[in-house]
């Protein structure tokens, strides 16, 4: 089988049953038949790179059964190309998984965005459940690992907003990557132009381009939006986290990372940064104060230097 295996599958060989979604670059149909899959077709497939394409779903093929199943797991990867003759029109990939949707008081099914996340409840969606603070930062530190663990494998995801990024507190917090044609290995061509989405640009980054400085600032804007449940705060503002989110340990280090995350392009904080700031484990150096000397101890053998090191906190 084709999603199995990575290999190609003919565009007529599909039996859609219809559309779910409809985007920038292509739509969303679901795919009759076992396993669950969806087809994103491309709205101009002439301006596919089927090579760069390619490349993702062999990505996926090329890693062992514990990393392929947490990508699938975490993410709507591409399973394999959908072709007419050469011309490669989309891809296969699995739906998300339940709990990352709601249905609404019409008996719609709504995919959980994170913008559902960053905005008060609403009345139209107060079927989505509303994670306690405890959970809001479980979410963040959730984001923040899937992140780290896709930056690790040589990843640049690219394009990150509030409408491709997917969450859910039940049965437990946990989060979900869409768009994932919209990343490419480092030193790989993109699958199409480079998308930015309004509010989520790096300002500091060449336009058109994606690299991993420029993840790692998008990175920072989920992390920050995602605790101060603020759709539109972005460094170099104050950021005001949610109340219970972090305890204090936790909430120095955040500041200290997010007026990084606002310098210049190359010096943001990387993910592993973030997620040792919210594990409680961050790293500062101090400087040690200088003991006094005891009365019994003669001045003159006292070398009064003062010692530098760095202190490891741990929740």
């Amino acid at each position: 089988m084709s999603e199995r295996d990575g290999a190609d599958t003919p565009r007529a060989a599909l039996h859609l049953l219809g559309k779910i979604g409809d985007g920038g670059q292509g739509e969303v149909h679901t795919v009759g038949g076992p396993g669950g899959l969806l087809y994103k077709s491309y709205r101009e497939p002439r301006k596919v790179d089927g090579d760069a394409l390619a490349a993702l779903v062999a990505f996926r093929q090329s890693l062992g059964p514990e990393d392929r199943g947490r990508l699938d797991r975490e993410t709507a990867w591409p399973l394999c190309r959908v072709v007419d003759g050469q011309l490669v029109t989309g891809f296969l990939m699995y739906r998300a998984p339940a709990p990352m949707s709601w249905t609404t008081a019409r008996g719609d099914s709504k995919l959980t965005e994170l913008a559902y996340l960053l905005r008060e409840a609403r009345p139209a969606w107060q079927a989505v459940v509303q994670p306690s603070p405890a959970e809001r930062f479980a979410l963040a530190v959730a984001l923040t690992d899937m992140y780290r663990w896709l930056h690790s494998m040589g990843l640049v995801i690219g394009d990150l907003s509030q409408a491709n990024v997917l969450w859910a507190v039940r049965p437990g917090p946990a989060a979900y990557l869409l768009d994932c044609d919209g990343a490419r290995l480092v030193g790989h061509r993109p699958v199409l132009d480079q998308a930015d989405t309004p509010d989520w640009l790096d300002p500091r980054a060449p336009r058109g381009s994606a690299s991993v400085d420029s993840d790692r600032y998008k990175a920072a804007l989920m992390i920050g939006r995602v605790l101060a449940q603020d759709a539109y705060v972005a460094p170099g503002r104050e950021l005001v986290t949610v109340p219970g989110t972090l305890d204090e340990r936790r909430e120095a280090a955040v500041q200290r990372l997010w007026a990084q995350a606002a310098g210049d392009y190359g010096s943001r904080p990387d993910l592993g940064q973030w997620q040792a700031a919210l594990a409680g484990r961050d790293t500062i150096k101090l400087m040690a104060s200088r003991p006094a000397p005891r009365p019994s101890v003669d001045p003159a053998k006292f070398d009064g230097v003062r010692r530098r090191g760095t202190i490891t906190f741990r929740g």
